[in-house]
């Protein structure tokens, strides 16, 4: 049985843009109109003062997110502190309340596409809802088969959505005039009466954060990332908010201002002549990416909830079944669009409601996880968060008043349906979960024990999801191979024996079983076997094998919402010596950098080895060299394989005369230490060279090109386009060294 371990996938940049681009969705696509018109031009400060609420709240949600980095966010730090009556409120709160989000961006969805596109009324649906509903049908279908959403894709989509606002922006402050923006009764045409009633309207564009934390168990460093992630996105998105709202106001009058398409109504005068066209095209294809990545991002995060409310009895584990081809919560993510769906046809024509009721949900979870910050701090000797709220117990205290204070501005409605939503949640608790949850909360325990010191709930609550060790020692040199083929398996761990053996080291061998966004790295945990059916053999005979060969081997799968990415972060984590891998899915191509080649232009974690072929056979070995950075990884792989495996090496160079060659080659192969190898010399083309030389052989080691992507994709790479043809079996080797961002575009 293999060891197995969570991959953290998440890097900073990657964290903070999944709560910029779910914010920037609500607050400048879709809310400005509607909230113009509720408040006036102070909106503006509605948004700041939401902002402020979102930020003091952030704070905690930051400590508790380091304390625990598990999957659940909100629901977990209440239900592991007050119990499960209080955690069937917040997972349920968190729930409902992403749902009601997403039906609200997907109302945003269908604003902008009824301008791009004529959409009919069905029965008593207006357009806006037609085209609402369909976009929730393919967010949902996308969560169903697991499409990606986070890490990278994000942070493209946030790229392009920050680029179209600051050309808005840029054009926007020069048509700004303060004449617009104080028209139609000045500042406060409703008096400053309004600005609270506008922040509780406004709130629901600052729930994206949140979202971060139910991710944090697959953030790197998410003691230093997650506060940093969950504060930075607050405060870009508050910045953004005052700026971009004060502008559309200053192009066009409040009273003005559209409540479907605001930033294209704002775009369309702020552009002149032909431009305006173009511009609002642009602006609009951002709104539909925006509200899209929203609504997308809050479904994923409802199937990372209830997964965590399964695992604890709160819910049905029936939700979290795994789809057997794919491996997503398939369940859940029916459910939460059947409840989408639902919203969009019955409150899809008030879109306030909508956006107040996922405001009013959040500030119910996010008073509860303040109380349960003060909980852990003031019950629990163990609670070590890497983050701590400054001014305590005052930050805490001051969210709790601030997001139950500001349930008195959203409306009667709205504190109706929050009321009958606690009851409901209650009603839930005692009718389902009191009788199957079996974990009771920290504060539950510690009154039944009349303030004893308790064994700590956060042990297990915090307990590490990185990579842990197994007891070797790491002191011994390890070559790390990384299997993904069980045709390439035996070769793999050929080579990496030969070589462990060399340096009478260990094998690490590791198989990334790549998990779709929509399933959290602990649910696919709990249901590895629907997950891979193929690790456990694979790794088996990878033991097996290495067993053979007599080196000492330990082997680990590792669940990953990356690929190949995630090799590169294991190796960095396992601190080896020496990764090897095949390529994956394609021959070495000469203008193409692509699936495990990709990752060699990025900043390697140590030596790579990349065997491109199914057979592994040393016994006559080509090493083609011109003293590149990593031809001495070359002949270290050439030297241990002459030692370890009886192979004949023969070394190439060509020149431009054969005696020039000579004087090179035998300086190369004295400089690093090969004894007994042939000496070839060759002129003119290099790539018949390499090639004639290569009949015959049974393994060409040739160091990876200093020449960087732009150059491969380009131009083709020399090393990479000469292999492309050979019928030998070849490994590119490439040895890690420092290279500013001009070589790492151009060489």
């Amino acid at each position: 049985m293999s060891d197995e371990e969570l991959a953290k996938d998440l890097g900073l940049l990657s964290a903070l843009t999944i709560g910029i681009g779910t914010m920037i969705g609500a607050g400048i696509f879709v809310l400005p109109g509607v909230a113009a018109s509720t408040a006036g031009p102070v909106v503006v400060i509605s948004f700041v003062i939401g902002g402020v609420i979102a930020m003091v709240n952030a704070l905690s949600v930051s400590e508790l997110g380091t304390a625990m980095p598990k999957a659940g966010g909100g629901y977990y730090y209440v239900n592991r502190a007050l119990g499960p009556l209080f955690g069937s409120i917040a997972g349920l709160g968190d729930w409902m309340g992403l749902a009601f989000a997403s039906a609200f961006y997907s109302i945003g969805f269908g604003q902008y596409l009824a301008t791009l596109i004529p959409m009919p009324g069905l029965l008593f649906l207006t357009d806006i809802q037609v085209g609402a509903l369909v976009a929730g049908a393919v967010f949902v279908g996308v969560n169903y088969i697991g499409a990606k959403e986070t890490g990278g894709v994000q942070t493209v989509i946030v790229t392009i959505l920050l680029a179209i606002l600051t050309l808005f922006a840029v054009q926007g402050w020069l048509s700004f005039d303060l004449a617009t923006l104080l028209s139609d009764g000045g500042a406060a045409p409703f008096g400053y009466g309004a600005i609270l009633p506008g922040t509780a309207l406004v709130f629901v564009s600052f729930l994206g954060y949140a979202k971060i934390a139910t991710v944090a168990e697959e953030l790197k460093n998410p003691g230093r990332n997650l506060p940093l992630a969950i504060i930075g996105s607050v405060v870009i998105v508050t910045i953004l908010y005052a700026i971009l709202v004060s502008i559309m106001l200053g192009v066009v009058p409040w009273a003005d201002l559209s409540q479907s398409a605001p930033l294209t109504q704002a775009t369309q005068v702020a552009f002149p002549g032909e431009l305006a066209g173009i511009a609002v095209t642009i602006v609009t294809l951002g709104a539909l990416l925006a509200t899209a990545s929203s609504a997308n991002a809050s479904i994923l995060a409802s199937a990372r909830i209830n997964f965590a409310m399964g695992r604890d009895r709160i819910v049905t584990n029936w939700l979290n079944e795994i789809h057997p081809s794919y491996a997503t919560p398939y369940r859940s993510i029916l459910v939460t669009g059947a409840m989408i769906v639902v919203f969009i046809a019955l409150l899809g024509q008030d879109i306030e409601v909508l956006a107040k009721a996922a405001s009013v949900l959040h500030l119910v979870v996010y008073a509860l996880m303040n109380a349960a910050l003060i909980v852990f701090r003031e019950t629990d000797p163990d609670y070590s968060p890497a983050f701590r709220v400054p001014l305590y117990p005052i930050t805490p205290i001051l969210g709790m008043i601030l997001s139950l204070g500001l349930l008195a501005f959203v409306g009667q409605r709205e504190l109706l349906l929050s009321a009958a939503f606690v009851v409901a949640a209650l009603v839930w608790y005692f009718a389902y979960a009191r009788r199957r949850a079996d974990r009771q909360g920290l504060l539950g325990r510690h009154i039944l024990n009349r303030g004893e010191e308790l064994p700590s709930p956060v042990v297990d609550a915090a307990a590490t999801v990185a990579p842990n060790g197994s007891g070797a020692d790491t002191d011994v040199p390890t070559t790390m191979v990384a299997l993904s083929n069980p045709r390439t398996e035996h070769s793999l761990v050929a080579l990496a024996a030969a070589l462990a053996k060399h340096d009478d080291g260990r094998l690490l061998a590791t198989h990334v079983i790549q998990v779709p966004d929509q399933t959290s790295l602990a649910a696919a945990a709990d249901r590895r076997e629907r997950i891979s059916e193929t690790s456990e053999k694979l790794l088996a005979d990878a033991r097996a094998d290495a067993e053979a060969l007599g080196v000492p081997v330990e082997t680990r799968t590792i669940l990953s919402h990356q690929g190949i990415g995630e090799v590169f972060d294991a190796a960095r984590a396992h601190d080896v010596d020496r990764l090897i891998m095949g390529h994956q899915g394609t021959r070495l191509a000469g203008s193409r950098a692509e699936g495990a080649l990709d990752e060699l232009i990025h900043d390697l974690p140590c030596d790579v080895l990349v065997l491109d072929g199914q057979e592994f056979d040393p016994s006559e070995i080509l090493v083609p060299t011109a003293g590149g950075h990593s031809s001495e990884l070359s002949a270290e792989v050439a030297r241990a394989l002459q030692e370890t495996a009886d192979a004949n090496v023969s070394v190439l160079h060509v020149a431009e005369d054969v005696e020039t060659g000579q004087e090179f080659l035998e300086e190369w192969v004295t400089e690093h230490g090969l004894d007994e190898v042939n000496l070839l010399v060759e002129t003119g083309d290099v790539e018949t060279a390499i090639g004639d030389a290569a009949t015959g052989r049974t393994l060409v080691i040739v160091g990876a090109t200093e020449r960087g992507l732009l150059s491969r994709i380009v131009g083709g790479a020399l090393t990479l386009s000469v292999l492309d043809d050979l019928d030998t079996t070849v490994l590119l080797a490439e040895r890690p060294h420092s290279r500013s961002i001009r070589e790492r575009l151009f060489g």
